[in-house]
């Protein structure tokens, strides 16, 4: 079982995934390869499935996880954010519909939809990747460390106050 701390990572190798997978379907079916379109864009919508489970399943155990990006980066971080997230809302029906129509042959009216998804899935699952390294990279939150060190040793041992100068006008010792 992967565990829930490394979820962000494996939901950017999906994002990451994703869009290879559909770079690569656009230009077989520009070349003609509908055999191998097809593979690339089936494969690019299972694994935008298994990044939407893996998501859900992180933030309903752990919940949101602040930006601690400060200056400039702020807008600029929401920005993407804002933008990936309402057009994700949008993929998922637009991925979907795309999909059914090539599996009804309905190619004509799929290839008119296809020009708006592909762009749009592209454009999220790109921003997912960069929202990925902007919130747990780059600008990651602080964590407590897991491993103590000689220090955080002798601190718990420390009986005069948790290692800290004692108050003002208090005592120290028994």
């Amino acid at each position: 079982m992967i565990p829930l701390d490394a979820l962000p990572a494996v939901d950017a190798a999906l994002n990451a995934t994703s869009a290879l997978l559909l770079t690569v379907g656009f230009v077989a079916i520009r070349r003609r390869r509908v055999g191998l379109h097809r593979a690339c864009m089936v494969a690019a919508f299972t694994t935008s499935v298994a990044f939407l489970v893996c998501y859900l399943t992180y933030h309903a155990h752990v919940g949101t996880t602040r930006f601690m990006g400060e200056g400039w980066v702020r807008p600029v971080y929401f920005t993407i954010l804002g933008t990936h997230t309402v057009l994700a809302a949008a993929v998922a029906p637009l991925a979907v519909v795309t999909l059914t129509l090539a599996a009804r042959a309905r190619f004509a009216r799929h290839a008119r939809l296809a020009r708006w998804t592909l762009p749009v899935w592209l454009y999220v699952s790109v921003t997912g990747v960069a929202v990925y390294v902007l919130l747990y990279r780059v600008y990651a939150p602080a964590t407590a460390p897991k491993v103590a060190s000689p220090n955080t040793a002798a601190a718990a041992r420390d009986t005069s106050g948790g290692g800290r100068p004692p108050a003002l006008g208090s005592s120290i010792g028994p």
